[in-house]
């Protein structure tokens, strides 16, 4: 979690060793359906309402895990693989949490 910009890096396994630090590692294996906004991201039953969605982060979410999540509530996307949404607080995220996106 990068709390100064509000943001969470996700990356499937593989992730390149100079970005491993500042990502939160993920199984993708179980990645189906649609992001859209108006859908919720919950984790560790911390729920979020997606606002935004970048161009490709169905397509980078299920090859490579990879995605930002911005925590900033924006209804435009600043980047490709940004997902961004609304919610209480930040998540406390750490080994064995459960991240989900519901449509």
């Amino acid at each position: 979690m990068i709390n100064a910009a509000n943001m969470l890096i996700l990356f499937g396994q593989g992730a390149p060793a100079d970005l491993a630090d500042f990502c939160y590692t993920i199984d993708n294996k179980q990645v189906s359906g649609s992001i859209s906004v108006g859908g919720q991201l919950v984790i560790d039953q911390m729920a979020y309402d997606i606002t935004a969605v970048g161009a490709v982060v169905e397509k980078n979410l299920a090859q490579l895990g990879h995605i930002t999540i911005s925590f900033d509530g924006s209804t435009a996307s600043s980047l490709p693989g940004t997902l961004h949404v609304k919610g209480k607080g930040l998540p406390q995220v750490r080994q064995g949490s459960l991240v989900q996106i519901f449509a």
